[in-house]
């Protein structure tokens, strides 16, 4: 009996660390899919990326909005991590906003946050709170370079998301050139005019994170 006791015990961890895979793997399969085909995919076909049944998705989550959630969750969060990860590594305060900025492109940031922007609750406290996350990350990392004359003053954490989210959105149509190689490129462009000492003068003010969040 005591033997059962603990063979049920000792399966009940495994359990949930399959279900925990579970998850994880259906809300990967989810963002490939909703960039591949949009936020209308049907459930079915992230189930089968994911290799689960449709009932297992209805069991993590109960229904599509809440997987969009976690899904947002999820790449927002990566991100943040990479903001994070390029403050601690990188000696250069330019490189690690270069290195954050590529890892940002290389998450789908501008994919994702225009296929799932219609389908979040913006003001749920885990999407504040993560939101919060990489805002004091992308902060951390521009901070840095301003204060070692690297980067030009004038812009804020809001100017380099937005310029991120659209040059990493997906082209309409077919297009003849390796798209993720076209990002990067145009990224790398988009930095060097970052660099301080400023070229030119900018209209208008920078932009928070904050500022986009509560536009009319």
């Amino acid at each position: 009996m005591a033997a059962d006791t603990m063979t049920a015990k000792s399966a009940q961890p495994r359990l949930r660390a399959d279900a925990l895979r579970n998850r994880e793997r259906i809300v990967v399969a989810a963002r490939e899919v909703i960039v591949e085909s949009g936020a209308q995919t049907p459930l079915d076909e992230i189930a089968r990326r994911a290799g689960v049944g449709n009932a297992t998705i209805y069991r993590h989550f109960t229904d599509r909005r809440e997987l969009i959630h976690h899904v947002a969750l999820s790449v927002m969060s990566g991100v943040a991590d990479q903001a994070e990860a390029a403050m601690a590594e990188e000696a250069d305060s330019f490189s690690a906003l270069r290195r954050f900025v590529h890892a940002a492109a290389d998450e789908r940031i501008g994919a994702l946050c225009l296929l799932l922007s219609d389908g979040l609750d913006k003001e749920h406290p885990d999407l504040i709170a993560v939101r919060d996350r990489l805002s004091a990350g992308v902060e951390a990392l521009m901070g840095a370079a301003k204060a070692d004359g690297r980067l030009r003053t004038d812009i804020g954490v809001g100017d380099l998301m937005v310029a991120l989210n659209q040059l990493t959105r997906p082209l309409p149509g077919s297009f003849c050139v390796d798209f993720d190689a076209f990002v990067h490129r145009h990224l790398q462009l988009f930095l060097d005019g970052l660099q301080a000492p400023a070229r030119s003068e900018l209209p208008g003010k920078s932009v928070t994170l904050e500022d986009l969040q509560h536009r009319p």
